[in-house]
């Protein structure tokens, strides 16, 4: 016969493991025990010696990014407004940028600043590619398409997994964290943090992301409250975390569920140290998450920091209807954040140890369904770092007019450019082998000769390597 105890004790036991699931470190066992097994066979790479980050800030629900940098010269500008119709921007409100051949979106006045110093770049009609391929390609089915094209869940996957040809359940950001994540000193707390809970972008084989929201990892409640009974709970916690489990199952998922906790202390103790910055942030959630990755990266020496990814999801961007408005208010906060981020990591003397990329699973329609857009292929995307290679549009800007060399049926874009060109380069920059990149991205080869490429011979030049 059960006891009432015993029943008390199970549903504690099932509330602690439900906890155990919303906390900053990996709580997978079998993770935990592919990682083990990794380091067994494989020697860590050395330190590299100095500290590099990578902010991928991905704009959920589909950027209509035709809006965001547009053709500025008068000819091409037409084209734009033609197709585009009731969602073209007029061009007297268009930011200049490029020698004047491009504009940007009128709520994007701090990124044309950044622009026009050098400090920010855009990547012109790049989207998921097998390999490259032409409109007539796509129309003949002679060429291989991404799967699930047009679909958000499965470009979002494409743009986070670099796998345009099949649906993968690892990350590129999470197999670069396999291959370094070791040079970092410490080894409990994950070097890819997000800012939006669990992503495909940055799990890896053996390696899942640190967790946390834009006040820092969320502990147990009964972790930092004293009243009532919540210091027996901790103590009935921590009881059963130092229990010597025969099983290897309940052993691993003790000692993760342990070292999230002790994870999570130790990143809150080293963030809450920290003065405040001069730099003042927005009310917005990403501009505050984006000062939360900027608080991570401040304590990079107190916690044995020498590479972190950060991932953050800013949704909000599936504007099928209201587009104008909507997208100009998505483009303020967009523009704000990045300004807000350049001037902390300035404020730190780290511009130059960081490169932030925004892009979206897809662009837009050219053409408006009455007063939106669909979902659309190719868009723009832009870079901003101290290593960026700034005051450029890299790749090639299609013409916008109807029935151009880019152009499908509905005001869809072919890209010219491929994800993982960008993504490449990206991870060269930040201190992948060339040797690995085919590993992490399978169809890289497709549009790279591989042979020759390297950070003297980067995929596409935008990085100072």
């Amino acid at each position: 016969m059960k006891q009432k105890g015993d029943n008390s004790r199970r549903r504690f036991i099932k509330q602690a493991s439900l906890a155990a699931l919303g906390l900053s470190a990996p709580v997978s066992a079998m993770i935990q025990f592919k990682a083990v097994n990794a380091m067994m066979s494989a020697p860590p790479p050395p330190p590299f010696g100095n500290y590099k980050a990578l902010v991928f800030v991905f704009l959920g629900g589909g950027n209509d990014s035709f809006n965001m940098l547009m053709p500025n010269t008068t000819s091409e500008y037409n084209d734009y407004a033609t197709t585009r119709s009731n969602l073209a921007i007029p061009q007297n409100d268009l930011f200049g940028i490029a020698g004047n051949n491009y504009g940007l979106h009128p709520n994007l006045g701090g990124i044309k600043q950044l622009f026009d110093q050098g400090d920010a770049a855009m990547v012109a009609n790049v989207g998921t590619l097998i390999e490259p391929t032409t409109v007539n390609q796509y129309q003949q089915g002679t060429a291989p398409i991404p799967v699930g094209l047009f679909s958000h869940l499965d470009q979002y996957n494409h743009w986070h997994s670099g796998r345009a040809d099949q649906r993968v359940n690892v990350g590129w950001g999470g197999q670069i964290a396999d291959l370094l994540g070791s040079t970092n000193i410490n080894q409990n707390i994950s070097m890819n943090v997000s800012l939006s809970g669990s992503n495909l972008f940055q799990f890896g084989n053996q390696t899942v992301e640190f967790a946390m929201n834009q006040n820092g990892p969320k502990l147990p409640f009964y972790y930092n409250e004293t009243w009532g009974n919540n210091q027996e709970r901790r103590a009935m916690t921590d009881s059963l975390l130092a229990h010597n489990y025969s099983d290897p199952f309940q052993k691993t998922y003790a000692d993760t569920f342990r070292k999230s906790i002790e994870a999570s202390i130790e990143f809150e103790q080293a963030v809450n140290s920290l003065p405040g910055f001069n730099t003042a942030f927005s009310a917005s959630s990403i501009s505050q998450e984006m000062e939360m990755i900027a608080k991570t990266i401040a304590v990079r020496d107190t916690l044995g920091f020498e590479r972190q990814i950060f991932f953050v999801q800013h949704n909000g961007w599936d504007h099928h209807d209201d587009l104008l408005i909507n997208h100009a208010n998505g483009m303020q906060e967009v523009n704000d954040a990045m300004v807000e981020f350049k001037n902390v990591l300035d404020e730190m003397g780290v511009f130059s140890d960081v490169t932030t990329f925004v892009g979206s699973e897809f662009a837009r329609t050219l053409t408006s369904n009455g007063n939106g857009s669909d979902h659309a292929w190719g868009g723009n995307a832009i870079l901003m770092g101290g290593d960026v290679i700034g005051n450029n549009v890299y790749g090639n800007y299609p013409s916008l007019q109807i029935n151009s060399p880019q152009y499908l049926d509905g005001g869809v874009l072919v890209p010219t450019t491929a994800t993982d060109s960008m993504f490449s380069e990206l991870a060269l920059w930040y201190g992948v082998e060339p040797n690995d990149l085919s590993t992490i991205f399978p169809n890289v080869g497709n549009f790279h000769n591989l042979a020759t490429l390297n950070t003297q011979n980067p995929p596409m030049g935008f990085m100072t390597m």
